[in-house]
């Protein structure tokens, strides 16, 4: 049986919901008559908890991908790179390969958001799927920050950052981006090709575009 502790802080949450699930309604400019229609006979039909239970569900699982980290856009790569105690890294990922452009910035608040295709996509594809979604793709300092922050995550799946401004081309002409993931070695930071394929368990860093 549940403590008597349990089931009040239980109702005290479904209140609490309940008051600000209301409230919201209101905002959206739903009427008392409206409102009142949610619930017949003293009951939410089966229908109208399902489709709540599915919003729900939906926002709790976008909240996991989204973190917050702050970029030092003053820093040098180098820098950058050390803050993640990264246990190898390409000798290629260097400032004259990728130049972070500063343009005086110093100190930001940035949202990074791991978006998953959930499917085998290309770079150009994923670009595109991440600009319908209201997405630009990360730029490095944002990935290097997020690497930083976050640093388990890379354990779970392939971490891509495919901001144009953070792209490489290499010595025979293919292009390359910086990604984190994880090796034999522990955590790494890699490089990927741009102009290859990305497999379905890659999550790839974006920045919601500002409106």
């Amino acid at each position: 049986m549940a403590k008597p502790t349990a089931i009040v802080s239980g109702a005290g949450w479904i209140g609490s919901f309940a008051s600000k699930l209301e409230k919201a309604l209101r905002n959206l400019g739903a009427s008392d008559e409206q409102i009142h229609e949610l619930v017949k006979d003293g009951e939410a039909p089966d229908a109208l908890v399902e489709k709540i239970a599915d919003v729900l569900a939906e926002a709790m699982q976008a909240a996991k991908n989204i973190f917050c980290v702050i970029v030092y856009y003053s820093l040098t790569l180098s820098r950058m790179i050390a803050a993640g105690k990264y246990d190898w890294v390409n000798s290629d990922i260097t400032e004259e390969h990728f130049p972070v452009l500063r343009a005086n910035r110093g100190k930001e608040k940035v949202v990074v958001e791991l978006i998953h295709f959930n499917r085998d996509i290309d770079s150009d594809g994923a670009v595109r799927g991440l600009d319908r979604m209201g997405f630009r793709p990360a730029e490095l300092p944002e990935l290097l920050a997020f690497g930083a922050a976050y640093r388990e995550k890379q354990r779970e799946f392939p971490i891509v950052a495919l901001g144009p401004n953070s792209v490489w081309r290499g010595r025979r002409g293919d292009r390359f981006v910086v990604c984190l993931g994880r090796g034999s070695g522990g955590r790494v930071l890699y490089l990927g090709c741009f102009d290859g394929g990305w497999i379905s368990i890659c999550r790839f860093a974006a920045v919601r575009k500002s409106i």
